[in-house]
């Protein structure tokens, strides 16, 4: 496998480490180990010794982590990625309607940002008593087969409706999956905005399908964060602008 989508060998240090990196990302979701140097030559197409020399120098950096035959992804990694979340502004201000919507509802909530044709997911809370679910922070999957892709797209006006249900979530600003990836599980998802800028946004929750079905106030405690969030967005862009906005908007008892 070549991470994505890439055929060509790369060329240079850091285009050779970048490929040996997206391996272990790719691999993320469904190893519960690590990479061995053999899984790793496989996956990135790389010689023997090249791959060897990049993965022990990248354990040296604290990049990556070896146990025994095995490399895992370090510390430093994640001191990296949490240090990129906490700068990231949109995540910043979702913080607290997510919480807020993870302890209301008890599902689990998602943020996800759309990167070309994927979902990007930004945060996850809650989901660890389900083990079949495979979302994770930083992880993607193509937008048009999940739910909160199909509400990130409804925002962007310059993509065609090719289905139906675009069309229905452009109009009520709700998208809907019904028992998709898990029997019992359902998820919705709302986008934020109108999104004048940056990336497009949209948040989901994700729990048992006969309370999804039936709770209205589920939806609507959904659009409210998602609102909420937007809201926090303008102040933070520009406070006059968005204490105006606020001042015309509905309260949604969200926490500031």
């Amino acid at each position: 496998m070549q991470p994505h989508g890439s055929d060509e060998p790369p060329t240079g240090v850091l285009r050779r480490a970048a490929r040996i990196l997206d391996t272990f990302e790719a691999q993320a979701g469904g190893l519960a180990g690590g990479l061995n140097l053999t899984q790793v030559v496989a996956a990135t197409g790389l010689p023997v010794s090249s791959v060897h020399r990049a993965l022990e120098q990248m354990v040296s950096l604290r990049w990556l982590h070896r146990q025994g035959m095995e490399y895992r992804l370090g510390m430093r990694l994640t001191e990296l990625g949490s240090a990129a979340a906490d700068a990231d502004a949109l995540r910043q201000a979702a913080l607290p309607s997510l919480r807020w919507l993870h302890h209301n509802t008890g599902f689990v909530v998602h943020l996800g940002v759309l990167d070309g044709t994927d979902v990007v997911y930004l945060e996850k809370i809650g989901g660890e008593s389900i083990p079949d679910i495979q979302s994770r922070v930083g992880s993607r999957m193509p937008a048009h087969s999940s739910t909160i892709g199909k509400a990130l797209l409804a925002l962007d006006r310059t993509v065609d409706a090719e289905r139906s249900e675009i069309d229905q979530v452009r109009e009520s600003r709700i998208a809907y999956a019904r028992e998709r990836c898990i029997k019992g599980f359902s998820c919705v998802a709302a986008p934020i905005g109108p999104q004048r800028w940056g990336d497009a946004a949209a948040i989901s929750v994700f729990g048992a399908t006969a309370r999804v079905d039936t709770d209205e106030q589920l939806r609507m405690s959904l659009q409210a964060a998602a609102a909420d969030i937007w809201r926090r967005l303008n102040t933070q862009r520009s406070p006059m602008k968005a204490s105006v906005l606020d001042a015309r908007a509905p309260r949604c008892g969200l926490p500031r």
